[in-house]
């Protein structure tokens, strides 16, 4: 039930005319506790509470050490470095012809050697093979539209052969015309494929 508590007074009202006496009377009803959370309750509440955020705390702290672990052992290793290498151009192959050697002389027993017309040395009339291989490596090199295109050049007895891949047709004329005007080059393989 419900506690109750009442409260009587008496109040002497004087105006300048009358006198008069007024009862002043007030109750006031206290609701039963037994209905409510009682003490011991409230306190399990707020252990449980204090408790459930220290766990939470824990964890975080837990979280954090792990990332400051993981960092540190990072730092511990040794730098990795990533070289991005630049794109590689196909090889140049460049084949150099053998020495010019005399043949061996045949020897028949009880005859001399042949004599050569020129009085023992044999020279060919034109450039050597080396020296256009340079003339043809420079004019290919000097000129900056031939040059960005990667063509390999090997000279063999003054036959220029090309080898490498363009984009047109006009690329293809105009790297044979450059290496046509070169002096010694006697004729041009040209297998340079256009795609």
């Amino acid at each position: 039930m419900a506690e109750q508590q009442h409260e009587s007074r008496r109040v002497v009202v004087e105006t300048p005319s009358a006198r008069r006496e007024v009862v002043h009377s007030e109750t006031s009803r206290y609701p039963e506790r037994s209905g409510g959370v009682s003490g011991a309750a409230l306190a399990a509440i707020v252990v449980g509470v204090i408790a459930l955020a220290a766990i939470i705390i824990l964890f975080v702290m837990n979280q954090q050490q792990n990332d400051a672990n993981a960092n540190l052992a990072q730092q511990q290793q040794p730098p990795t470095t990533i070289v991005q290498q630049p794109a590689q151009q196909p090889p140049i192959v460049v084949q150099q012809p053998a020495p010019a050697t005399q043949p061996a002389p045949v020897i028949i027993n009880g005859q001399p050697a042949p004599a050569t017309a020129s009085g023992g040395s044999t020279k060919s009339t034109g450039p050597d093979d080396g020296a256009i291989q340079t003339a043809v490596d420079k004019k290919l090199n000097d000129d900056p539209v031939l040059s960005a295109l990667g063509i390999t050049a090997t000279v063999l007895n003054g036959k220029v052969t090309l080898m490498g891949s363009v984009k047109s047709e006009a690329l293809k004329s105009q790297v044979e015309r450059a290496v046509r005007s070169i002096k010694g080059v006697k004729s041009i393989d040209n297998q340079i494929s256009v795609g």
